[in-house]
């Protein structure tokens, strides 16, 4: 039995013989709700951000060369990252552009084709996205096609 002066400091204005009110949900919860918080909100935000990065293309475009290096790469998640090596006149250095792939069906045709020629890779550059997860470069290959008469040297000015 509690003395009447305790269960009269615990709950004023509860009768005699009436059990205290059970706390709130947030005052039983507080550490999962402050976990929650301080670990869910960040990452659905990420979450919004990356799937907003990933929507809108920054630009799209063609390019030509071939591609001399193409390989799959990540701890977690898997892409395929690759090097297509753009001559702009026979005698001068290529420059190298640098693309992902996440279609493995994609990058597979694309590895097949290696070595047989000049390729045409068309792309979308997607800014902002916030972690290296989706590919090592903002350019994303969606499509390729060889480019016929890929062999003879281009003509200088």
């Amino acid at each position: 039995m509690v003395p009447a002066d305790e269960q009269a400091a615990s709950s004023p204005a509860a009768p005699p013989g009436v059990p205290p009110a059970k706390p709130g949900f947030a005052r039983r919860h507080w550490g999962k709700l402050t976990l929650l918080a301080l670990i869910g909100l960040p990452l659905a935000g990420m979450g919004i951000w990356s799937a907003a990065a990933l929507s809108y293309s920054y630009s799209t475009g063609t390019r030509t060369g071939y591609v001399q290096k193409l390989s799959k790469k990540g701890w977690l998640c898997k892409t395929w990252e690759g090097e297509l090596a753009m001559a702009t006149a026979p005698g001068v250095s290529p420059q190298i552009f640098t693309f992902t792939i996440r279609n493995d069906s994609l990058a597979r045709a694309l590895s097949s084709d290696m070595g047989k020629g000049r390729v045409a890779v068309e792309y979308k550059e997607h800014r902002g996205v916030p972690t290296s997860c989706f590919g090592d470069t903002p350019y994303f290959v969606d499509t390729y096609r060889m480019v016929e008469g890929g062999d003879e040297p281009t003509p200088l000015p």
